[in-house]
């Protein structure tokens, strides 16, 4: 029988039905009523129906009633599931950005981005969506194997630290910086043209 590390359980995604660590997927709960809902704190009680974190997972699940299969009763999803999980997603990501400001991990605008880059500092690397391409591209560079993020528009970003709109980011090493990485592995799914480089 294979075991299973501790530190990083695993379960099945009733699509696909890949077994993967929990936190590359997205955990639902049958409310009380028989409605599907998205729990991606993993927190409400219940049994979990597990997908993979991925838009055209979560439809599939919605058209194909999967989640009645797993469940084994009559469950209803909510109306726009996968926008919903995507919100909650932007909305744990932005409020880490949040919480690492606070902490002093974080760092924005082109200039002192690149100047943390310059001197090591960065683990994460962040650049708008939205953001003009050649300053886009000089981040990249600069960023060389760093993870660069890019999933987010540069008023989301803007509003994580209290500015209006903002392009680039960095982030210090620390747990918030790798636990921002593992939400926004999870949004990447549901947010089209996207990409987080490794």
């Amino acid at each position: 029988m294979k075991t299973r590390k501790q530190d990083c359980p695993e379960r099945r995604c009733i699509v696909t039905g890949s077994v993967l660590p929990k936190e590359k997927l997205i955990r639902c709960v049958v409310s009380p009523d028989g409605l599907v809902v998205p729990d991606v704190d993993g927190k409400l009680p219940g049994r979990g129906l597990w997908l993979s974190a991925a838009r055209d997972v979560v439809n599939t699940a919605c058209a194909k009633n999967a989640f009645s299969r797993a469940a084994r009763q009559k469950v209803k999803p909510m109306d726009g599931l996968a926008d919903r999980i995507e919100a909650l997603l932007v909305q744990r990501c932005l409020s880490l950005i949040g919480m690492m400001k606070r902490s002093g991990g974080v760092i924005y605008g082109f200039e002192k981005t690149r100047g943390w880059l310059k001197d090591g500092k960065c683990i994460v690397v962040l650049a708008a969506r939205d953001g003009a391409d050649d300053g886009r591209a000089k981040i990249k560079a600069l960023s060389g194997d760093l993870p660069l993020i890019e999933l987010f528009d540069s008023e989301e970003l803007g509003g994580a630290v209290g500015r209006d709109h903002l392009v680039h980011m960095g982030f210090a090493p620390g747990q918030m910086a790798k636990r921002f990485q593992v939400e926004a592995l999870r949004l990447q799914g549901f947010r089209e043209k996207t990409n987080v480089m490794e």
